[in-house]
């Protein structure tokens, strides 16, 4: 059993405890009717203008016309998310502080650090996925690699001389490099650059033989003519580039998916009728037209979960990055 299905258990043992205290079944449905009584605040730990946190202020912006009540964006960037994550736990339990998290939160960071200041499985309760943003394989535009073949085929005449790179030690272009190599059996590099457009000036350049991007992140450069996409890292071609070919079709691994993806949490313990209001008012406002429209702009995919199967793709999601991690002996420790 992973840590976050434990921590699933001990929340709902959280949430039982209350009712057993005395917020009966009417009391807790009169609660989520009630909310909010007040200005409801999503702390975000995104820099502001990034794609996450425009997601959420179109997120803030639609919940507080259903709700009536203002939803405030809180940007709390820096100190890999660590600023955000302290002032969610120290702000309101009532469902009136939400944050906005990621999957490095959620999914990495509990096998990279021996030492978190949260618990991912015990100090949030996950509503429902904002979107999925899916990573491409990016090449300078006049990289020799005309496709996914003709990248493996170098990487396995020179092993160990081909690199790759990402920003840090475990964001997902840095596990899903990894995972790539691995899932086509060849050894490559791994280089980390300051930031992301030194990286992809980088690849553009010819410096790097490839990296993974979102198409937000290279869409610039792409855009520009600097860079090829050679497949992107999923099951489908995506709505916003159905020109480039799935890691399959290209030749690559099949079944291998890399993606990134946002959610909003609550505090744990809410009661039920409070959490099962606060997901369908947040999955009806992300299924809106002009919502979608947005998430194409983005780069990002529209990404539908229910709570239990939420909840159970993180756990999955969960135990891939912790052997991830091992192979790859990464820390940040």
């Amino acid at each position: 059993m992973t840590t976050f299905q434990t921590g699933l258990q001990r929340r709902q043992l959280i949430a039982a405890a209350a009712g057993a205290c005395g917020l009966g079944s009417f009391s807790r449905a009169a609660l989520a009717q009630d909310f909010p009584n007040r200005p409801v605040r999503i702390i975000t730990p995104f820099p502001v203008g990034s794609g996450p946190e425009g997601v959420a202020r179109l997120v803030a912006d639609k919940l507080s016309r259903a709700w009536g009540k203002g939803v405030l964006v809180e940007n709390k960037p820096g100190g890999n998310g660590f600023v955000a994550i302290d002032a969610f736990k120290r702000g309101a339990t009532d469902g009136h502080d939400l944050i906005q998290l990621d999957n490095v939160h959620l999914s990495v960071y509990p096998h990279l650090m021996k030492k978190l200041p949260y618990d991912p499985a015990r100090d949030f309760e996950p509503l429902a996925p904002l979107f999925k943003a899916y990573f491409l394989v990016a090449v300078a535009a006049n990289s020799p690699y005309k496709n996914i073949k003709d990248l493996l085929a170098d990487a396995k005449a020179r092993p160990g001389q081909l690199n790759y790179g990402s920003w840090s030690v475990g964001n997902p272009v840095h596990l899903g490099s990894a995972r790539l190599a691995a899932a086509m059996g060849v050894e490559m590099q791994h280089l980390i650059f300051k930031e992301t457009t030194q990286l992809y000036t980088s690849v553009a350049n010819g410096d790097l033989s490839f990296a993974l991007g979102s198409s937000g992140s290279t869409g610039p450069l792409y855009r520009a003519g600097k860079l090829r996409y050679l497949a992107v890292v999923a099951s489908k071609r995506l709505s916003a580039l159905p020109d480039v070919p799935t890691l399959a079709e290209a030749g690559g691994p099949k079944d291998l998916e890399v993606t990134g993806w946002t959610t909003l949490a609550t505090p744990p313990g809410l009661p039920k009728p409070l959490v099962d209001r606060l997901r369908a008012d947040l999955q009806k406002a992300l299924a809106e037209p002009d919502m979608l429209e947005k998430f194409t702009a983005f780069g990002y995919e529209p990404f539908n979960l229910p709570g239990a199967a939420f909840n159970k793709f993180i756990a999955d999601e969960s135990r891939v990055m912790a052997e991830v991690i091992r192979n790859t002996r990464s820390s940040l420790d």
